[in-house]
C-alpha cells in the first residue's frame, strides 16, 4: 500500500529514561531509517567500549560519581531489554505526552507521526524497541569526536527525502545534530498583561508535550502550518502563526 505524505514530529529525546523492558535485545536492523545503522553501531560499540572505564565515562557524559548507573547501562546496550522508544523516555514532555493513555487506534498514529531525534540512535520512531541508555546531543565520543559532526552528515540527507510536514519539537543540541530548513518551528512563549512576549523554560516541554500528542492522535492529516495551528487549538492550546513556518504557543504566564 502506497503511503500518503502525512505528519512527521520530530521530539527531543529525555536525559532520563525508564527501566527494563520486555523486548529482545537491541536489534539495530529493525529500527527505522535503515541507512543510519552504520553510524548507529559505530557508536554504540564507541559507548560500550567507553563503559569499562568508568571515570572516562563519567567525563565524556558529563555526569558525576552518583551517576555511575548509566554508565552500567551502557555498558549493557547490546544484552539488556528494549521497549517502544515512546515508552523508554521519560520527563516532563512525555509525561504530557502520555502514551500510555492512547486508544490502539491513536497509538498506531502516533508510532506513524512521532519520531524522536536520539544522540545514540539519530532518529527512532515511536514504536522502534530501543534499551536504556545515556548519551546527550552535546557530547563528545572519545575516537569519534562530536556527536553534531558524526550525525549531521548522515542526518540532514535523511530528513531531507522525507515527504512529510515536518514539525520540530527538538531542543536546541538536537536541532544542531541536523538541520531541517522547510520544518515548522515552535517556540513556548510567555504574555504579560500588556501583551509582550518572551520564550520560556518552565512550560515549555509541557506545551510541547501536549502539541506532541494532538498531532500524533488527530485524525486528520495537517499540511502545512495552518491546519498544526488548527489542531493545537483544538486540543485547547493557545497557537498562533508568527511567520511561514513559525508557530508560537502561548502560555498564561
Amino acid at each position: 500500500m502506497i503511503r500518503l505524505p502525512g505528519v512527521l514530529v520530530l521530539l527531543p529525546p529525555s536525559e532520563t529514561k525508564a527501566d527494563g523492558g520486555e523486548g529482545r535485545c537491541l536489534d539495530l536492523d529493525a529500527l527505522s531509517f535503515p541507512t543510519l545503522t552504520p553510524v548507529r553501531r559505530k557508536l554504540v560499540d564507541a559507548v560500550v567500549e567507553l563503559a569499562k572505564d568508568v571515570p572516562a565515562s563519567l567525563s565524556a557524559l558529563g555526569l558525576s560519581s552518583r551517576q555511575v548507573g548509566e554508565v552500567e547501562r551502557n555498558a549493557r546496550l547490546w544484552s539488556s531489554p528494549t521497549t517502544p522508544a515512546l515508552l523508554r523516555y521519560t520527563g516532563v514532555l512525555y509525561d504530557a505526552l502520555d502514551a500510555r493513555s492512547l486508544t490502539a487506534a491513536q497509538r498506531e498514529r502516533a508510532h506513524d507521526r512521532l519520531v524522536v531525534a536520539s544522540a545514540l540512535f539519530g532518529l527512532v520512531r515511536a514504536g522502534d524497541e530501543i534499551p536504556a541508555y545515556r548519551l546527550s546531543g552535546g557530547s563528545t565520543v572519545p575516537g569519534l569526536g562530536s556527536l553534531r559532526s558524526v550525525w549531521r552528515p548522515v542526518l540532514e540527507p535523511v530528513l531531507a527525502e522525507v515527504d512529510d510536514l515536518v514539525v520540530d519539537l527538538r531542543s536546541g543540541a538536537y536541532a544542531a545534530l541536523a538541520r531541517v530548513p522547510a520544518a515548522i518551528t515552535v517556540r513556548v512563549v510567555t504574555e504579560d498583561a500588556e501583551g509582550k512576549r518572551k520564550t520560556v523554560s518552565h512550560h515549555n516541554k509541557a506545551y510541547k508535550g501536549r502539541l506532541a500528542a494532538a498531532l500524533a492522535t488527530t485524525d486528520t492529516d495537517p499540511t502545512d502550518a495552518d491546519d498544526v495551528v488548527a489542531v493545537a487549538v483544538a486540543a485547547g492550546l493557545r497557537c498562533e502563526r508568527t511567520g511561514p513556518t513559525a508557530l508560537e504557543l502561548v502560555t498564561g504566564g
